[in-house]
């Protein structure tokens, strides 16, 4: 029997929790797990005691190792009960940044097994982070604040996240490298670090997109690939919606969203980079992230 079935009337059957690496902030329905940042020997409580200009004056100063530690499975089961007690729902979808990248979803399968006989927790790998996972949360939140079963609301944050395209360009790889995140682009780190590649998604993990060599070229490329997308998506009668992410790089996000709306209409917004996330891509990242309003 679905859990949520036995929810009382008036209280919303479904809620979900998501991480910091979904770049959104807590909203109805939805509670955001911050990921944590690691200041030389400090743990801060949550990473967003750490303000993303701080990370970035610490980063750039280059004094103190940062380095990042996910949500724990106790710090899970927490949000868990605590939506559980405001929203009077009987089944969570915790949704989560990759597998391949953070050990948070992990951390939730287990946080899953200890509430077990208090609620119905579905763990999701979203296989991606950023607004490609905001989105997803988001629209699942609106799904389950509408009256959405956990199965169809479980189904749609996949099927949202699975649909965004994202890509990202950092002006170095060496935090990436730090971090252990280099995934498939460990072919270009150590050897070619002067080498600026976009970076991709793929099955969950960071991948080259394409290599370039300037700055200049790499966010041209960046908006090419952004009108592609939005292209493809009308072309089959979709809506196309962009996000633009930055971390210490404001003027070149609202360049990139300036040129991908001249040329396709759409409005992106611009997403600050979560810290959880900026440890690993550094100062000056720019990303783009593409996905589709209402898909089938």
């Amino acid at each position: 029997m679905d859990v949520a079935a036995t929810a009382p009337a008036g209280r919303q059957r479904v809620a979900l929790v998501t991480d910091g690496g979904a770049c959104v902030p807590d909203g109805p329905g939805l509670a955001v797990t911050p990921l944590h940042v690691l200041v030389g020997e400090r743990r801060g409580a949550r990473s967003r005691e750490i303000t993303p200009g701080e990370l970035v004056d610490i980063m750039r100063a280059g004094r103190e190792r940062v380095s990042t530690s996910g949500v724990s499975p106790g710090e899970l089961v927490a949000a868990y009960r605590d939506l559980a007690s405001r929203t009077g729902c009987r089944s969570v979808v915790s949704a989560h940044l990759s597998g391949r990248v953070s050990g948070t979803v992990e951390a939730a399968r287990q946080a899953a097994a200890v509430v077990a006989d208090e609620l119905d927790v579905r763990v999701l790998d979203s296989g991606t982070f950023g607004m490609a996972l905001g989105w997803a949360v988001q629209d699942g939140a609106a799904l389950a604040a509408g009256g959405g079963t956990v199965e169809e609301v479980l189904h749609l944050v996949r099927r949202r996240a699975a649909s965004c395209r994202t890509w990202f360009y950092l002006d170095t790889l060496e935090h990436l490298r730090r971090g252990g995140r280099v995934g498939r682009v460990q072919a270009v780190v150590g050897s070619a670090l002067a080498i600026k590649p976009l970076l991709t998604i793929t099955d969950g993990e960071v991948a080259v997109a394409e290599r370039v060599r300037t700055r200049s070229r790499a966010l041209a490329r960046l908006v090419d690939l952004g009108v592609a997308a939005c292209d493809t998506i009308v072309e089959r009668g979709g809506t196309a919606r962009v996000a633009v992410h930055q971390l210490d790089a404001i003027a070149g996000a609202d360049q990139v969203a300036a040129d991908v709306s001249s040329r396709t209409g759409v409005v992106p917004t611009v997403v600050e980079l979560d810290p959880g996330m900026g440890v690993h891509a550094g100062p000056g990242t720019l990303g783009l992230v593409v996905g589709e309003v209402g898909e089938r």
